[in-house]
């Protein structure tokens, strides 16, 4: 393990020990597994929509085409990433200083940052920002600052409502829109979303992260699909952590009545630094015991000074005791809870190989016809 003082100010190797977080971000997901990874995070990686360009780039060229004997009035670009495959796309085509030319009298807004930058390493200049980083916001801006019948270009990003190019026809004589990606169902055979969905559902995940509203749509879509809905959305709105990079991203889960995690800065950095914080300071239990002090870290122990990690039922029936901190929870309360049975003896049975798993005899007392307790 990283010897936490080599480590850069603010993070520790240890920070997400014995979490379990779930990613469905496919572009630049490496990027986050890795930093959750680094700081102890046990990460399950299910893209619930895939990046991908066309299969023939011909649209994009045809649109590319159509773009610059137009020479729009106005060029909304939304991402980076879009961007920069637009102006590959045109210079492959042999269309790149055609592309150029015909925008370098365009005003040209951008959603972000990001897409500022796009923009700029093609050589041009934008002229504006969208308030919000949101391409609704930037239809707003065009809709409030430019006056009407003007020919409007959009670069879409991948999801768009259609509601929003119909303001901007309803107002200008000509929109055109090009799109140089888009985003598709994972393959059929790939089991990663079932796997996320069982483990958020029963116990095995602390938080999901969100970078984009598709992949949120997409993954209450295969929820659904798997008659889990109701049970993903009530994870989430209890012991699974929804964290979202932005409010537009947020908008489809707080639609589904969760309250998510999201950072003030719409970032990745941004994202994994709240994560860190959010868990560590709410969602590790601690408990002084007569044993000594009990620590609960997603599916880790820490007791004794020793590390130890958890199965879901074993995790489920611990959490339960801490939480009561020394108060009696009842057998049938932590029957109940079993999943797949409500049978007394496997409550036993579970209950001893958690007391064999934490090995510290008297932790965890039994109360004759009642239940059981934390020996505090």
């Amino acid at each position: 393990m990283t010897d936490v003082a080599e480590c850069p100010p603010g993070f520790r190797a240890d920070q997400l020990e014995g979490f379990r977080i779930g990613v469905t971000s496919d572009r630049r997901s490496a990027d986050l597994i890795d930093a959750l990874a680094r700081r102890g995070a046990q990460v399950l990686h299910a893209p619930t929509l895939r990046m991908a360009n066309a299969v023939s780039d011909d649209p994009v060229i045809a649109d590319t085409r159509a773009i610059i004997e137009a020479r729009p009035d106005v060029l909304l670009a939304t991402t980076a990433y879009g961007v920069r495959r637009w102006f590959e796309v045109a210079d492959a085509a042999g269309l790149g200083e055609d592309l150029v030319d015909a925008l370098s009298s365009t005003a040209i807004l951008v959603r972000g940052p990001k897409a500022r930058g796009g923009i700029r390493a093609a050589g041009l200049n934008d002229v504006g920002m969208s308030a919000e980083e949101t391409t609704e916001s930037l239809i707003d801006e065009v809709l409030a600052t430019r006056p009407g019948g003007l020919t409007v270009a959009v670069q879409l990003h991948g999801f768009l409502n259609p509601s929003q190019l119909d303001r901007l026809r309803d107002a200008h004589e000509r929109v055109l829109t090009v799109e140089p990606y888009r985003w598709i169902e994972p393959d059929e055979t790939d089991e990663r979303v079932d796997r996320l969905i069982e483990a958020a559902c029963t116990g095995g995940l602390d938080c999901i992260t969100f970078t984009s509203a598709p992949a949120v749509h997409a993954l209450f879509a295969a929820a659904e699909v798997r008659g889990r809905y109701d049970d993903l959305v009530d994870a989430m709105c209890g012991p699974v952590v929804a964290a979202a990079v932005g409010p537009v991203t947020a908008a489809p889960l707080i639609a589904a009545g969760i309250v998510p995690i999201q950072p003030e800065r719409y970032r990745m950095g941004a994202l994994i630094r709240l994560v860190c914080e959010h868990l560590e300071s709410n969602r590790v239990l601690r408990l002084d015991t007569r044993r000594g002090q009990v620590e609960l870290r997603g599916a880790v122990v820490v007791v004794d000074e020793r590390h130890v990690a958890l199965a879901p039922v074993a995790l489920m029936i611990l959490r339960a005791l801490v939480l009561a901190r020394g108060s009696v929870v009842p057998r049938d309360r932590l029957t109940a809870a079993l999943p797949g049975t409500n049978d007394e003896h496997a409550l036993e049975v579970a209950l001893s190989r958690l007391r064999q798993t934490i090995g510290v005899p008297g932790l965890i007392a039994t109360v004759v016809k009642r239940g059981y307790r934390m020996d505090v």
